[in-house]
Parts: structure tokens; sequence; C-alpha cells
């Protein structure tokens, strides 16, 4: 599933591209997605400019004269950028025609993904309303952690994944997060010492900043929107090792499962 990482280096991609230009067609070929497109969605596009790209979490939220328009990737989705009138593959869902010649192709095998028009902020929308701290913001500090974890018993590693505390660490990059803060994931959130937040805080913000410099984590299905995989895979010290020998100390990377979600981590390295 792409994560912030992988979203964060798709809006990039786009927004040079996007920015400025003017909607002259868009054509849905499958309304059958997460929650089915709805019929006036091409009406709202179409004319409008497009006055930027910005990202909430997961979400991209292609921001228009009137309005704007939240898009998920889902599980399987991308977002590329393609000369108009190129012939439809399998999956391309949706069209985004530019007066610049070009076009915003979204293609979404598994159809988890979503494009929605919303006319009010989408701040308030019932999907990114409910959404904690971002991971890259000032605001995302060890004292906004300890506040946060205070008397909880959940696991860190299902603590710092839950989106109504901090948006987008997904499971490949909790497990390294963890990994570089020397953290164990079963331990308690609450039990976790103000040190040893600091070191989280720190390895979130370093794990994703590195992985977006890289193009985020190509496991499957992901591409940016150059239709280029991400580079992050070869950096991970953890995730998907299982029995592999530690990069820094060589003992073996042990595999547990938390909340129906492959965790690994290294006994030695983390406490």
């Amino acid at each position: 599933m792409p994560e912030l990482p992988e979203v964060e280096t798709t809006r990039r991609g786009i927004l040079p591209v996007l920015k400025n230009q003017k909607i002259t067609q868009v054509v849905v070929r499958d309304v059958r997605l997460r929650w089915p497109v709805s019929p006036d969605f091409a009406g709202q596009l179409t004319g409008q400019k497009i006055l930027d790209v910005q990202r909430r979490a997961k979400y991209l939220l292609i921001r228009l004269e009137r309005g704007t328009v939240i898009w998920h990737l889902g599980m399987s989705g991308s977002l590329r950028v393609l000369p108009a009138g190129t012939p439809p593959q399998l999956h391309d869902h949706i069209d985004v025609v530019l007066g610049s010649g070009r076009l915003l192709r979204f293609n979404d095998p598994r159809r988890f993904g979503c494009a929605l028009w919303t006319g009010d902020d989408p701040a308030q929308h019932e999907l990114i309303a409910h959404l904690g701290s971002e991971p890259l913001s000032n605001e995302f500090d060890a004292a906004y952690l300890a506040a946060r974890a205070k008397g909880r018993s959940v696991a860190i590693k299902q603590f710092i994944m839950n989106a109504e505390i901090v948006v987008g660490v997904g499971n490949i990059y909790a497990s390294e997060a963890l990994f570089r803060a020397g953290i164990r994931p079963k331990r308690m959130a609450g039990r976790i010492k103000r040190d040893e937040l600091e070191r989280l805080v720190e390895a979130i913000k370093s794990v994703l900043g590195e992985a977006i410099k890289v193009g985020g984590t190509t496991l499957r299905d992901y591409v940016n929107a150059n239709g280029s995989p991400g580079y992050f895979r070869q950096k991970l010290y953890v995730y998907e090792r299982a029995g592999e020998p530690c990069r820094r100390c060589s003992t073996p990377v042990r595999q547990i499962v938390q909340g129906n979600r492959s965790t690994y981590y290294c006994p030695q390295c983390q406490q």
C-alpha cells in the first residue's frame, strides 16, 4: 500500500505539471472505486484551473478554483502524467486532461482508491477531520507523543501507526523507525521514556524523509508519477528480513504479528 513517502513523492511529481493548468476534459471509465465516483465528478472539474496540489496524511488534495479533489491511492493505485491521447490500459480508471496537452491518469487494479470532489473545506471532510499530527511537522515532537501516550497500554508500534495519533507511519516505516530508535515494538506506549520518545520522533522523521528522497518503497505495485518504482527498499534494516542478520549486530531479525500485521525487529539492538 502506498504510504506517506509514496504519496508525497507522487505529489511532488504531479505538482509542476498540474499547477495553473486548466482541466479541459475528465474521463471516468470505471466508477467502482472504494467509494463510487459521483455522477457529477467530471462536470465539477472540467473548465477549472488547478491552483495547487497538497497532501494531508495519505490523501492528495488537488485544489481547484472552486472546490477540492480528495484523492487516495488505496492499496495499489498510482497517478501518472502522460501525453494526452495515450491509449488506456487495464485498470486505468480516470483521466484528467490538461490544457498543456498532458493528462493525469489514475490506475488502480484493486479499486480501493478514491477520487472525491468537495466544495467545502477538505480539512473538515469526514475522511480527514479526525486525523492526527503530520510526522514531518514541527508540532510532532516528544512532548506531543508523551501527552498522547500517557497511561496507554497499547504496543508502541500500533500506537504510532494510529492515524488519530500521527498520520502516515505505515507498517514498513513503523518497523524501521522503532529499529533506529532502539525500541522493541511490543513495549507499552505509556511506559516509553522521554529520551526514547525523542529518539523515536527523530527516527520517524528521518525514515520518512529518506524514503521521500529516494521515491518511497516499492514492494509490489507502487510507481511514482513518472512510472518509476521507489528505491527505499534497499535501505530497509529489518522489514521483511526475518531470519537474516541484523545490519548492525548480525543477530537474526525476528518476525512477530501485531494487529494482523507483520512486525520485524532486532532482539539485540531494540530493548
